[in-house]
Formats: C-alpha cells, structure tokens, sequence
C-alpha cells in the first residue's frame, strides 16, 4: 500500500497533481485548496490513502495525517466515497469537522455535493463516538456550542469563508441569544480584522 511520497510535482489538473518519485509520476487526487497551493515543479510531501475498487486504483493525497485519518473516518461510513470524503476536508479544517461532528451538527456536512440530509445525519451518528472529545481536551466545543448552521450561512452569504465565519461567531459574547444580533456582533468582529 502507498502510503507517503515526496517528489515533485509534475503536472496538475482539475482535481489532481502528478508527482514524479524517482521517475514514476503518481497521480494523486488532492482537494482543489491543496491542488491550489501546488507549483509544477515545487518540491512536496502527500500522504497517501490507495482506494482500491475492481476497476480502478486510485491515490488520495493530503498534507498531513490527520487530514488523512479523518478521510477514512469518513470512509467507513457507508454511503460515503472517497470524492465525498474529500469535499468534505475541502470546506473545513479537521478541528472544525471534528467540533461539529461532537455536537451533533450535520449542517457542516451537508455543504457538500453529494451528501444530503439524512447521510450527514448518519455521519454525525458514527462518528461521534469515535472522536469523542476535539482533540484540543472538548474546550472549543464549550467555546463554539451557540455557533448555528444557520448563522454561519448568513455570513458566507455575505462573502466570508467558513473559517471566517466560525471564528467570529465564537467571538461573540455567549450572553447574546438572539441570531440576528449574533450575526451583526460577528459582522463588527470581522470588521475589525
């Protein structure tokens, strides 16, 4: 099984990067912010997941391995494929999936093509006992509990990224209940950064 390599990227395309060790080129499936942050010819290091079906063989790249182990987290989970998996990794960091998945929204999930109401559901469902606690000891979980699918959408509505969003929704003081008031503290928040 591959499971690491380091070279150097030879090519590119929708969704993939080929990269040449010792004069074999691999072609790796990389998510389209990794794909984005490649060079043809930089130097790089993916670790692997093989995807093995009857009529394909196929490589899965990431930057690190706790990208890698939350896509075949995700993998176990049936109704889940490797293109799904990847979306996911593409719209959230792993503490972020990891945060949402411990609470029991599968609102974050749904953002993906391909993965409806009811398998992010089943996602949650699994999952949730196999991570536990995020892995920095269940604080951000604390931190991030008044944080809603909902109010994150209204803010990338208005052009922020998810990351963004989250952030300056945990920001918000927990006092405030009401979601339009949370929407405009995290608006101020995000205009002062």
């Amino acid at each position: 099984m591959i499971s690491f390599l380091r070279g150097k990227i030879l090519n590119k395309g929708q969704g993939y990067v080929i990269v040449e060790v010792n004069n074999v080129g691999y072609r790796v499936f990389v998510n389209s912010a990794m794909c984005a942050d490649f060079d043809i010819n930089q130097d790089v290091e993916v670790y692997t997941h093989q995807y093995v079906r009857e009529d394909s063989l196929d490589l899965y790249g990431f930057k690190s391995l706790e990208d890698l182990e939350m896509f075949e987290l995700l993998l176990s989970i049936s109704g889940i494929g490797p293109k799904s998996a990847l979306g996911v990794l593409a719209i959230a960091s792993v503490a972020d999936i990891k945060d949402s998945i411990a609470r029991g929204d599968s609102a974050l999930l749904t953002k993906v093509s391909g993965i409806g109401r009811k398998t992010a559901e089943r996602v949650v469902l699994e999952l949730r006992e196999k991570i536990g606690a995020t892995a920095d000891g269940g604080k951000r979980t604390a931190e991030s509990g008044n944080v809603s699918g909902d109010e994150i959408d209204a803010l990338m509505a208005l052009g922020y990224s998810m990351a963004q969003a989250r952030d300056a929704l945990r920001a918000v003081d927990a006092k405030i209940k009401d979601s339009g008031e949370r929407i405009k503290a995290a608006l101020k928040e995000l205009g002062k950064r």
